[in-house]
Protein backbone atom coordinates (compact mmCIF):
# COMPACT_ATOMS: atom_id res chain seq x y z
CA UNK A 1 0.00 0.00 0.00
CA UNK A 2 1.26 3.47 -1.05
CA UNK A 3 1.70 5.94 2.08
CA UNK A 4 -1.69 7.61 2.90
CA UNK A 5 -0.05 11.14 1.43
CA UNK A 6 1.24 9.77 -1.52
CA UNK A 7 -0.89 11.26 -4.65
CA UNK A 8 -3.04 8.72 -6.76
CA UNK A 9 -1.96 7.14 -10.13
CA UNK A 10 -2.02 9.95 -12.46
CA UNK A 11 -3.61 7.11 -14.87
CA UNK A 12 -6.11 4.02 -14.37
CA UNK A 13 -5.64 1.44 -17.06
CA UNK A 14 -9.02 0.22 -18.95
CA UNK A 15 -9.47 -2.68 -16.05
CA UNK A 16 -10.01 -0.06 -13.30
CA UNK A 17 -11.61 2.35 -14.95
CA UNK A 18 -14.19 -0.28 -16.20
CA UNK A 19 -15.22 -1.05 -12.61
CA UNK A 20 -16.83 2.01 -11.51
CA UNK A 21 -19.97 3.04 -13.02
CA UNK A 22 -20.09 7.09 -12.41
CA UNK A 23 -23.66 8.78 -11.23
CA UNK A 24 -25.29 11.20 -13.25
CA UNK A 25 -21.55 11.20 -15.73
CA UNK A 26 -21.65 10.18 -19.68
CA UNK A 27 -19.81 7.06 -18.77
CA UNK A 28 -18.05 5.88 -22.46
CA UNK A 29 -16.79 9.77 -22.75
CA UNK A 30 -15.26 9.51 -19.25
CA UNK A 31 -13.56 7.02 -20.11
CA UNK A 32 -11.97 7.99 -22.90
CA UNK A 33 -10.95 11.23 -21.27
CA UNK A 34 -10.81 10.56 -17.57
CA UNK A 35 -11.07 13.58 -15.24
CA UNK A 36 -9.04 12.49 -11.75
CA UNK A 37 -8.96 15.00 -8.85
CA UNK A 38 -5.61 14.06 -6.80
CA UNK A 39 -6.44 16.72 -3.54
CA UNK A 40 -8.33 20.20 -2.73
CA UNK A 41 -7.55 22.68 -1.13
CA UNK A 42 -9.36 26.00 -0.61
CA UNK A 43 -10.79 27.09 -3.95
CA UNK A 44 -8.96 25.17 -6.00
CA UNK A 45 -8.65 21.48 -7.07
CA UNK A 46 -5.43 19.38 -7.96
CA UNK A 47 -5.19 16.79 -10.51
CA UNK A 48 -3.53 13.74 -10.55
CA UNK A 49 -1.44 15.02 -13.53
CA UNK A 50 -0.34 17.89 -11.47
CA UNK A 51 -2.92 20.52 -12.68
CA UNK A 52 -4.59 23.36 -10.40
CA UNK A 53 -8.22 23.68 -10.76
CA UNK A 54 -10.37 26.84 -9.93
CA UNK A 55 -13.45 25.28 -8.21
CA UNK A 56 -16.25 27.02 -9.75
CA UNK A 57 -18.84 24.53 -8.34
CA UNK A 58 -18.04 24.08 -5.02
CA UNK A 59 -17.75 20.52 -5.33
CA UNK A 60 -21.12 19.83 -6.14
CA UNK A 61 -23.10 22.93 -5.04
CA UNK A 62 -21.56 21.45 -1.45
CA UNK A 63 -17.96 22.53 -0.04
CA UNK A 64 -19.25 26.24 0.54
CA UNK A 65 -16.52 27.33 3.71
CA UNK A 66 -13.99 25.55 0.32
CA UNK A 67 -11.90 22.56 0.34
CA UNK A 68 -9.98 20.88 3.00
CA UNK A 69 -10.52 23.28 5.73
CA UNK A 70 -8.58 22.04 8.10
CA UNK A 71 -10.75 22.57 11.39
CA UNK A 72 -13.12 20.37 9.67
CA UNK A 73 -10.30 18.24 8.88
CA UNK A 74 -9.65 17.52 12.74
CA UNK A 75 -12.57 17.13 13.95
CA UNK A 76 -12.99 14.54 12.30
CA UNK A 77 -10.01 12.96 12.66
CA UNK A 78 -10.49 13.44 16.40
CA UNK A 79 -14.02 11.77 16.58
CA UNK A 80 -12.48 9.03 14.17
CA UNK A 81 -10.20 8.05 16.96
CA UNK A 82 -12.40 8.14 19.65
CA UNK A 83 -15.81 6.98 18.42
CA UNK A 84 -15.96 5.94 14.79
CA UNK A 85 -19.51 4.68 14.89
CA UNK A 86 -22.74 4.27 16.92
CA UNK A 87 -25.70 3.07 16.31
CA UNK A 88 -29.17 5.68 15.77
CA UNK A 89 -31.19 2.77 16.76
CA UNK A 90 -32.10 2.55 20.13
CA UNK A 91 -28.71 4.40 21.09
CA UNK A 92 -27.05 7.84 20.01
CA UNK A 93 -24.32 10.06 21.05
CA UNK A 94 -24.05 13.46 22.36
CA UNK A 95 -23.01 15.27 20.03
CA UNK A 96 -25.90 14.50 17.13
CA UNK A 97 -28.16 15.70 20.07
CA UNK A 98 -26.12 19.28 20.46
CA UNK A 99 -25.87 19.36 16.24
CA UNK A 100 -29.77 19.17 15.61
CA UNK A 101 -30.08 21.75 18.59
CA UNK A 102 -27.92 24.42 16.93
CA UNK A 103 -29.87 23.55 13.30
CA UNK A 104 -33.14 23.60 15.42
CA UNK A 105 -31.73 27.68 16.52
CA UNK A 106 -30.89 28.25 12.56
CA UNK A 107 -33.89 27.20 11.23
CA UNK A 108 -36.72 29.72 11.39
CA UNK A 109 -39.80 29.78 13.59
CA UNK A 110 -41.45 26.67 14.85
CA UNK A 111 -39.08 24.25 13.07
CA UNK A 112 -37.55 22.83 16.09
CA UNK A 113 -37.29 19.07 15.12
CA UNK A 114 -34.67 17.31 13.54
CA UNK A 115 -33.94 14.08 11.72
CA UNK A 116 -30.55 13.03 10.12
CA UNK A 117 -29.95 11.21 7.35
CA UNK A 118 -27.15 10.80 5.40
CA UNK A 119 -27.98 12.55 2.46
CA UNK A 120 -30.30 15.16 0.42
CA UNK A 121 -32.06 12.59 -1.62
CA UNK A 122 -32.73 10.36 1.81
CA UNK A 123 -33.80 13.71 3.39
CA UNK A 124 -36.38 14.09 0.71
CA UNK A 125 -37.59 10.94 0.85
CA UNK A 126 -37.77 11.10 4.37
CA UNK A 127 -40.06 13.69 4.50
CA UNK A 128 -42.14 12.56 2.69
CA UNK A 129 -42.18 9.42 4.17
CA UNK A 130 -43.26 11.78 7.49
CA UNK A 131 -46.16 13.84 5.59
CA UNK A 132 -47.62 10.62 4.31
CA UNK A 133 -47.61 9.10 7.70
CA UNK A 134 -48.45 12.81 9.56
CA UNK A 135 -51.64 12.31 7.92
CA UNK A 136 -52.30 9.29 8.37
CA UNK A 137 -52.18 9.54 11.94
CA UNK A 138 -54.20 13.01 12.20
CA UNK A 139 -56.84 10.47 10.15
CA UNK A 140 -56.36 12.37 7.03
CA UNK A 141 -55.36 8.78 5.29
CA UNK A 142 -56.40 9.47 1.81
CA UNK A 143 -53.71 12.56 1.75
CA UNK A 144 -51.31 10.54 -0.29
CA UNK A 145 -50.43 12.48 -3.14
CA UNK A 146 -47.76 15.34 -3.83
CA UNK A 147 -47.33 18.22 -5.56
CA UNK A 148 -43.61 19.53 -6.94
CA UNK A 149 -42.85 21.48 -9.61
CA UNK A 150 -41.46 21.09 -13.24
CA UNK A 151 -37.30 21.96 -13.68
CA UNK A 152 -37.26 20.81 -9.74
CA UNK A 153 -35.23 18.06 -8.69
CA UNK A 154 -35.77 16.50 -5.57
CA UNK A 155 -32.60 13.60 -5.58
CA UNK A 156 -32.57 10.07 -6.85
CA UNK A 157 -34.05 7.93 -4.43
CA UNK A 158 -37.88 6.80 -5.62
CA UNK A 159 -39.68 9.77 -3.90
CA UNK A 160 -37.33 12.22 -4.91
CA UNK A 161 -37.44 10.78 -8.54
CA UNK A 162 -41.17 10.87 -8.54
CA UNK A 163 -41.74 14.27 -7.03
CA UNK A 164 -38.67 15.40 -9.90
CA UNK A 165 -39.75 17.72 -13.00
CA UNK A 166 -37.17 16.84 -15.03
CA UNK A 167 -38.30 14.69 -17.53
CA UNK A 168 -35.60 12.39 -18.43
CA UNK A 169 -34.31 11.77 -14.59
CA UNK A 170 -37.72 10.23 -14.60
CA UNK A 171 -38.54 8.37 -17.89
CA UNK A 172 -36.42 4.83 -17.07
CA UNK A 173 -38.20 4.67 -14.05
CA UNK A 174 -42.39 5.41 -14.14
CA UNK A 175 -44.69 4.53 -12.86
CA UNK A 176 -44.08 6.28 -9.51
CA UNK A 177 -45.56 8.17 -6.40
CA UNK A 178 -48.48 10.24 -7.35
CA UNK A 179 -47.40 13.59 -8.25
CA UNK A 180 -48.57 16.33 -9.61
CA UNK A 181 -46.55 18.91 -11.19
CA UNK A 182 -47.26 23.28 -10.94
CA UNK A 183 -46.02 24.66 -14.16
CA UNK A 184 -42.13 25.83 -14.37
CA UNK A 185 -41.70 29.67 -13.11
CA UNK A 186 -39.11 30.36 -16.03
CA UNK A 187 -40.14 32.49 -18.83
CA UNK A 188 -37.00 33.64 -21.20
CA UNK A 189 -39.83 35.63 -22.66
CA UNK A 190 -40.43 37.90 -19.49
CA UNK A 191 -37.54 37.11 -17.36
CA UNK A 192 -34.19 36.95 -19.68
CA UNK A 193 -31.18 37.99 -17.41
CA UNK A 194 -32.63 37.90 -14.54
CA UNK A 195 -30.97 38.90 -10.94
CA UNK A 196 -31.93 37.58 -8.26
CA UNK A 197 -35.96 36.85 -7.88
CA UNK A 198 -37.94 37.55 -11.21
CA UNK A 199 -40.79 40.18 -11.05
CA UNK A 200 -42.66 38.16 -13.45
CA UNK A 201 -43.99 35.04 -12.12
CA UNK A 202 -45.65 35.01 -8.69
CA UNK A 203 -49.46 34.29 -9.69
CA UNK A 204 -47.67 30.84 -10.93
CA UNK A 205 -48.32 29.74 -7.32
CA UNK A 206 -51.82 30.34 -7.81
CA UNK A 207 -51.75 27.24 -10.54
CA UNK A 208 -51.53 25.53 -6.95
CA UNK A 209 -55.28 26.70 -6.31
CA UNK A 210 -56.16 25.48 -9.69
CA UNK A 211 -54.86 21.98 -9.53
CA UNK A 212 -56.95 21.66 -5.64
CA UNK A 213 -60.20 22.88 -7.58
CA UNK A 214 -59.77 20.03 -10.12
CA UNK A 215 -58.54 17.71 -7.81
CA UNK A 216 -60.15 16.12 -4.66
CA UNK A 217 -57.89 18.71 -2.17
CA UNK A 218 -58.09 16.08 0.37
CA UNK A 219 -55.99 13.93 -1.34
CA UNK A 220 -52.75 16.20 -1.51
CA UNK A 221 -50.22 15.27 1.65
CA UNK A 222 -47.59 17.88 0.58
CA UNK A 223 -46.27 20.13 -2.04
CA UNK A 224 -42.32 20.82 -1.92
CA UNK A 225 -40.31 22.75 -3.57
CA UNK A 226 -36.92 24.23 -4.17
CA UNK A 227 -36.69 28.08 -3.38
CA UNK A 228 -34.09 27.46 -5.76
CA UNK A 229 -34.05 25.02 -8.48
CA UNK A 230 -30.57 24.81 -8.93
CA UNK A 231 -29.61 21.40 -10.80
CA UNK A 232 -31.95 22.09 -13.60
CA UNK A 233 -29.83 25.43 -14.22
CA UNK A 234 -30.78 28.08 -11.45
CA UNK A 235 -34.44 29.05 -11.61
CA UNK A 236 -35.00 31.39 -8.69
CA UNK A 237 -38.65 31.48 -7.46
CA UNK A 238 -40.13 35.06 -8.83
CA UNK A 239 -41.14 37.48 -6.12
CA UNK A 240 -44.17 36.49 -4.24
CA UNK A 241 -44.45 32.77 -5.31
CA UNK A 242 -43.01 31.07 -2.24
CA UNK A 243 -45.57 33.29 -0.09
CA UNK A 244 -48.47 32.33 -2.07
CA UNK A 245 -47.84 28.81 -1.64
CA UNK A 246 -47.77 29.10 2.40
CA UNK A 247 -51.01 30.97 1.95
CA UNK A 248 -52.62 28.12 -0.55
CA UNK A 249 -51.08 25.21 1.64
CA UNK A 250 -52.03 26.29 4.88
CA UNK A 251 -55.89 27.29 3.83
CA UNK A 252 -55.96 23.51 3.04
CA UNK A 253 -54.20 21.81 5.44
CA UNK A 254 -51.80 20.76 2.81
CA UNK A 255 -47.77 20.46 4.30
CA UNK A 256 -45.20 22.51 2.65
CA UNK A 257 -41.81 21.44 2.07
CA UNK A 258 -38.63 23.50 0.93
CA UNK A 259 -35.99 21.11 -0.76
CA UNK A 260 -32.67 23.60 1.03
CA UNK A 261 -30.24 20.81 -0.27
CA UNK A 262 -28.80 23.40 -2.16
CA UNK A 263 -29.68 26.61 -1.04
CA UNK A 264 -29.32 25.79 2.71
CA UNK A 265 -25.99 27.20 4.63
CA UNK A 266 -25.24 30.51 2.83
CA UNK A 267 -26.11 29.83 -0.67
CA UNK A 268 -29.06 32.24 -1.33
CA UNK A 269 -27.08 34.42 1.87
CA UNK A 270 -28.93 32.30 4.78
CA UNK A 271 -28.54 29.83 7.11
CA UNK A 272 -31.86 28.67 5.10
CA UNK A 273 -33.56 30.55 2.29
CA UNK A 274 -36.38 30.29 3.84
CA UNK A 275 -35.25 32.99 5.86
CA UNK A 276 -34.32 34.88 2.78
CA UNK A 277 -38.46 35.39 1.61
CA UNK A 278 -40.19 35.04 5.55
CA UNK A 279 -41.57 31.83 4.78
CA UNK A 280 -41.60 29.31 7.40
CA UNK A 281 -42.49 26.04 5.95
CA UNK A 282 -43.93 22.43 7.54
CA UNK A 283 -40.29 20.89 6.45
CA UNK A 284 -36.96 21.94 5.45
CA UNK A 285 -34.66 19.21 3.82
CA UNK A 286 -30.86 19.76 3.93
CA UNK A 287 -27.66 18.41 3.46
CA UNK A 288 -24.45 19.24 1.27
CA UNK A 289 -23.50 22.47 2.77
CA UNK A 290 -24.08 21.03 6.27
CA UNK A 291 -20.72 19.39 6.43
CA UNK A 292 -18.75 21.53 3.64
CA UNK A 293 -18.93 18.50 1.83
CA UNK A 294 -16.50 16.42 3.83
CA UNK A 295 -18.63 13.51 5.26
CA UNK A 296 -21.85 12.72 4.40
CA UNK A 297 -24.73 13.81 6.32
CA UNK A 298 -28.27 15.31 5.62
CA UNK A 299 -31.35 15.45 7.50
CA UNK A 300 -35.45 17.01 8.09
CA UNK A 301 -36.15 19.98 10.17
CA UNK A 302 -39.73 19.68 11.17
CA UNK A 303 -42.29 21.81 13.46
CA UNK A 304 -42.40 20.34 16.63
CA UNK A 305 -46.37 19.55 16.35
CA UNK A 306 -45.59 17.40 13.25
CA UNK A 307 -42.76 15.53 15.73
CA UNK A 308 -45.56 15.08 18.43
CA UNK A 309 -48.38 14.10 16.19
CA UNK A 310 -46.08 10.86 16.06
CA UNK A 311 -45.43 10.78 19.87
CA UNK A 312 -48.56 8.07 21.01
CA UNK A 313 -48.90 4.83 21.47
CA UNK A 314 -46.80 2.79 24.24
CA UNK A 315 -43.69 4.40 25.08
CA UNK A 316 -41.36 1.13 24.48
CA UNK A 317 -43.05 0.84 20.36
CA UNK A 318 -40.73 2.66 18.20
CA UNK A 319 -42.94 5.89 16.58
CA UNK A 320 -41.70 6.15 13.29
CA UNK A 321 -40.50 2.84 11.55
CA UNK A 322 -38.02 4.66 9.37
CA UNK A 323 -34.21 5.63 9.52
CA UNK A 324 -30.64 4.53 8.67
CA UNK A 325 -27.52 2.62 9.64
CA UNK A 326 -25.57 5.54 9.83
CA UNK A 327 -28.44 8.21 10.60
CA UNK A 328 -26.30 10.84 12.62
CA UNK A 329 -22.92 8.75 12.19
CA UNK A 330 -20.37 10.32 14.27
CA UNK A 331 -18.19 11.72 11.78
CA UNK A 332 -20.89 13.46 9.45
CA UNK A 333 -21.94 15.01 13.40
CA UNK A 334 -18.50 15.92 13.99
CA UNK A 335 -17.59 17.44 10.20
CA UNK A 336 -21.28 19.50 10.99
CA UNK A 337 -20.40 20.70 13.63
CA UNK A 338 -17.01 22.06 12.89
CA UNK A 339 -18.67 23.59 10.02
CA UNK A 340 -21.25 25.50 11.41
CA UNK A 341 -18.33 27.04 13.90
CA UNK A 342 -16.68 27.95 10.40
CA UNK A 343 -19.32 29.48 8.98
CA UNK A 344 -20.39 31.53 12.28
CA UNK A 345 -16.26 32.57 13.14
CA UNK A 346 -15.74 33.93 9.37
CA UNK A 347 -19.43 35.07 9.08
CA UNK A 348 -19.66 33.27 5.29
CA UNK A 349 -23.42 33.91 5.46
CA UNK A 350 -22.63 37.79 5.44
CA UNK A 351 -20.17 37.28 2.86
CA UNK A 352 -21.99 35.53 0.88
CA UNK A 353 -25.26 38.26 0.90
CA UNK A 354 -22.21 40.88 0.28
CA UNK A 355 -20.82 39.07 -2.72
CA UNK A 356 -23.71 38.29 -4.33
CA UNK A 357 -23.81 42.06 -6.58
CA UNK A 358 -20.46 41.42 -7.42
CA UNK A 359 -20.83 38.27 -8.63
CA UNK A 360 -23.83 38.99 -10.41
CA UNK A 361 -22.32 42.02 -11.96
CA UNK A 362 -19.85 39.71 -13.27
CA UNK A 363 -21.35 36.65 -14.65
CA UNK A 364 -23.78 39.24 -16.55
CA UNK A 365 -21.13 41.10 -17.80
CA UNK A 366 -20.89 37.65 -20.39
CA UNK A 367 -24.50 38.83 -21.98
CA UNK A 368 -23.68 38.95 -25.62
CA UNK A 369 -20.53 36.70 -25.66
CA UNK A 370 -21.31 34.37 -28.51
CA UNK A 371 -23.58 31.30 -27.84
CA UNK A 372 -25.15 32.85 -24.72
CA UNK A 373 -29.06 33.26 -24.81
CA UNK A 374 -29.93 34.00 -21.51
CA UNK A 375 -28.42 34.63 -17.82
CA UNK A 376 -29.48 34.03 -14.41
CA UNK A 377 -27.98 34.75 -11.03
CA UNK A 378 -29.35 34.64 -7.62
CA UNK A 379 -26.94 34.57 -4.71
CA UNK A 380 -24.14 32.66 -5.46
CA UNK A 381 -25.37 30.58 -8.18
CA UNK A 382 -25.39 31.19 -11.92
CA UNK A 383 -27.13 29.77 -14.60
CA UNK A 384 -25.70 30.75 -17.85
CA UNK A 385 -27.82 29.13 -21.07
CA UNK A 386 -26.00 28.34 -24.79
CA UNK A 387 -27.84 28.04 -27.90
CA UNK A 388 -27.96 24.36 -28.72
CA UNK A 389 -26.21 22.64 -31.86
CA UNK A 390 -28.91 22.45 -34.02
CA UNK A 391 -30.15 17.94 -33.31
CA UNK A 392 -28.13 17.60 -31.01
CA UNK A 393 -28.61 18.94 -27.78
CA UNK A 394 -26.52 19.44 -25.23
CA UNK A 395 -23.17 18.81 -26.64
CA UNK A 396 -22.53 22.32 -27.09
CA UNK A 397 -22.56 22.06 -23.24
CA UNK A 398 -20.70 19.05 -22.81
CA UNK A 399 -17.98 20.62 -25.22
CA UNK A 400 -18.06 23.58 -23.22
CA UNK A 401 -17.69 21.86 -19.80
CA UNK A 402 -14.40 19.47 -21.69
CA UNK A 403 -12.73 22.99 -22.47
CA UNK A 404 -13.29 24.27 -18.73
CA UNK A 405 -11.65 20.94 -17.27
CA UNK A 406 -9.09 20.15 -19.99
CA UNK A 407 -7.70 23.92 -20.86
CA UNK A 408 -8.79 26.54 -18.96
CA UNK A 409 -8.30 24.58 -15.56
CA UNK A 410 -11.72 25.25 -14.62
CA UNK A 411 -14.45 23.29 -12.79
CA UNK A 412 -18.24 23.80 -13.86
CA UNK A 413 -21.15 22.21 -14.26
CA UNK A 414 -23.01 21.57 -17.73
CA UNK A 415 -26.76 20.55 -17.47
CA UNK A 416 -27.81 20.44 -20.97
CA UNK A 417 -26.81 23.24 -22.55
CA UNK A 418 -26.78 25.39 -19.25
CA UNK A 419 -23.61 25.85 -17.96
CA UNK A 420 -24.02 26.45 -13.77
CA UNK A 421 -21.62 28.51 -11.53
CA UNK A 422 -21.46 28.35 -7.67
CA UNK A 423 -18.46 29.25 -6.19
CA UNK A 424 -17.76 28.78 -2.19
CA UNK A 425 -18.68 31.46 0.10
CA UNK A 426 -15.04 32.15 0.75
CA UNK A 427 -14.26 33.10 -3.19
CA UNK A 428 -12.57 36.70 -3.65
CA UNK A 429 -13.46 39.09 -5.99
CA UNK A 430 -10.20 37.56 -8.02
CA UNK A 431 -11.87 34.54 -7.80
CA UNK A 432 -14.93 36.02 -9.48
CA UNK A 433 -12.98 37.68 -12.13
CA UNK A 434 -11.06 34.51 -13.00
CA UNK A 435 -14.04 32.08 -13.21
CA UNK A 436 -15.88 34.62 -15.81
CA UNK A 437 -12.48 35.86 -17.78
CA UNK A 438 -11.98 32.05 -18.11
CA UNK A 439 -15.90 30.89 -19.38
CA UNK A 440 -15.65 34.17 -21.61
CA UNK A 441 -12.47 32.72 -23.81
CA UNK A 442 -13.74 29.26 -23.21
CA UNK A 443 -17.43 30.61 -25.10
CA UNK A 444 -15.01 32.54 -27.72
CA UNK A 445 -13.32 29.25 -29.07
CA UNK A 446 -16.85 26.77 -28.43
CA UNK A 447 -18.26 25.35 -31.38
Amino acid sequence: MPPQDAPFPARLDASELAAYWLPFTANRAFKRRPRLIDRAEGMHYHTTDGRSLLDAMSGLWCCNAGHCRAPIVEAISRQAARLDYAPSFQAGHAAAFQLASRLAKLAPGELDRVFFCNSGSEAVDTALKIALAYHKLAGASTRTRFVSRERSYHGSCLGGTSVGGIAQNRNLFEPLLDTIQLRSTYSRERQAYARGEPEWGGDLADGLSAILALEDRVSIAAVIVEPMAGAAGVFASPQGYLQRLREITRAHGILLIFDEVITGFGRLGHAFAAERYGVVPDMICFAKGVTNGAAPLGGVVLRGRIHDAFMQGPEHVPELAHGFTYSGHPLGVAAANATLDLYRDEGLFERARALEPVFADAVHGLKGAPHVVDIRTIGLAAGIDLAPIDGSPGLRGARAFDAAFFEEDLVIRAVGDTLVLAPALIATEADIDAITSRIRRILATLR
